[in-house]
């Protein structure tokens, strides 16, 4: 087992992580708690773009887990924050219909709008949506994908996630889509900042090898994978970011961080 030093913070996935489905992780609780008695800073990061973060945070005390929202990154608050820096600019928003509050302070256009805002919006996919906002984009309009994440673990195996519509968008349109989730650089170190910690000093927990572990270490942060969730031994085998650690499950953590010491 590799142990890892002067780690001081950690950032953790969710699902696949923590929870599959509606289901913990064993011993994942025992591991948050033990966390905050350590005085371990840490923030939760995840790719939902069909709940706000006080929707998560409401689902994982559900689940037992004592967490707060301050400690919930999401791509839906930091699209708000970057649609806010470029103004007030008008909005097609495919996203979920519990979303739209959160995006309310901008002008919804369907024709020719700033931006189109693309979310999960699972069976809602048609080819006639998909040619109206290749439409937009040939028009000016230009594209946010609040994730880029191929696929994820769904109750019945691996589900195609919104990254496939993203890709085909921008290969038809010539147009590259500014990628707000993970595993955006811009993403890990908003979390980051909010550690208050060098790069240096967090390890990245995720199950996907691409997405959490990929954009941990592009970011220069440590990465540990578990396998849980959506890991898949050929694909960990096989990455640009290989982790600097592997654990069965997050249950295994101290385990390889032993060392870990609460920020002072």
């Amino acid at each position: 087992m590799v142990r890892l030093t002067g780690i001081r913070g950690l950032l953790i996935d969710l699902d696949g992580v923590l929870y599959v489905g509606e289901v913990p992780v064993p011993g994942a609780r025992e591991i948050i708690r033990r966390l905050a008695e350590a005085g371990i800073p840490v923030r939760f990061l995840t790719n939902t773009t069909t709940r706000t973060a006080l929707a998560v945070m409401n689902k994982l005390q559900r689940m037992g887990f004592d967490v707060c929202e301050k400690e919930i990154f999401s791509p839906i608050t930091a699209t708000v924050q970057y649609l806010k820096s470029q103004g007030r600019p008008s909005i097609n928003p495919v996203v979920r219909d519990s979303v739209l509050p959160a995006l309310a302070e901008f002008p919804i256009n369907n024709e020719c709008p700033d931006y189109v805002v693309i979310g999960d919006i699972g069976a809602a996919w048609s080819y006639p949506l998909v040619n109206t906002i290749f439409a937009q984009l040939n028009a000016g309009s230009e594209l946010i994908a609040m994730h880029k994440n191929k696929f994820f673990q769904g109750e019945e195996g691996l589900q195609v996630d919104i990254g496939a519509f993203v890709a085909g968008l921008e290969f038809v349109s010539g147009k590259k889509a500014r990628v707000i989730g993970k595993p955006s650089r811009d993403f890990f170190e908003l979390a980051l900042q909010s550690l208050q910690l060098p790069a240096s000093e967090v390890a990245m927990i995720g199950d996907d090898i691409e997405t959490d572990i990929g954009g941990g270490k592009a970011a220069g942060m440590a990465g540990i994978l578990v396998k849980t969730g959506k890991y898949r031994e050929g694909r960990a085998m096989n990455a640009l970011f290989p982790p600097d650690c592997q654990l069965d499950s997050i249950s295994h953590l101290f385990e390889c961080i032993e060392s870990m010491q609460p920020d002072r």
